[in-house]
């Protein structure tokens, strides 16, 4: 069966934006976030125009190869300016977890109305691949859910000290295994396995 995971790029106080995110300013003051994806010499087999270090494109690509689908919230993908009708990743579905209408949405991306309906139709979408989970309320109503198998912390060493937190308040505690540790020029990639 297929596997439910979330990567995302995360300040080491937390944050996956700096201040002042919004269309067209996604990030906010928080562009350091995503340096590693082209201070390297290393192109990315799936995204073209990365270049990464060496063991950053090892576990990038890795992790990217594996994406058969992806699930994204409302916040992210306005922030992300719809991701110019497409999906984060190339050539795979979106699914868009929101209440909200969304005209605007093209064939490549779907709206659902919950994050236990979205995986549900990402996992079938996906092939038999794993589906990828973006934003910190997707990831956090996932968790909740009981849904999600793996998380990885690409945490690059700057505090942001504000902006959009990676995680938002769950009802419990929820136990992580370190899978595996990749230190890297500009990026610390941290995996881990939901107990």
């Amino acid at each position: 069966m297929s596997k439910v995971f979330s990567a995302h790029a995360v300040s080491v106080d937390g944050y996956i934006t700096g201040r002042g995110a919004r269309p067209g300013q996604g990030l906010g003051d928080g562009g350091t976030l995503f340096d590693w994806y082209s201070d390297g010499d290393t192109p990315s087999r799936v995204f073209d125009f990365f270049k990464l270090s060496e063991p950053s494109a090892r576990v990038f690509d890795s992790l990217a190869g594996r994406v058969g689908a992806i699930v994204a919230g409302r916040n992210t993908y306005e922030d992300s300016e719809h991701f110019g009708g497409g999906s984060p990743h190339p050539g795979v579905p979106l699914f868009l977890v929101s209440h909200r209408p969304a005209p605007e949405l093209t064939e490549r991306q779907t709206l659902v109305g919950n994050v236990e309906d979205a995986i549900a139709a990402a996992r079938e979408a996906a092939g038999g691949k794993d589906v990828g989970l973006m934003g910190g309320g997707v990831l956090a109503s996932a968790l909740r859910a009981g849904l999600v198998d793996e998380i990885v912390l690409h945490q690059v060493p700057v505090l942001l000290g504000g902006g959009r937190s990676f995680f938002r308040e769950l009802p419990s505690q929820v136990r992580l295994s370190l899978v595996e540790a990749v230190a890297a020029p500009g990026v610390t990639h941290l995996h881990y396995s939901v107990a």
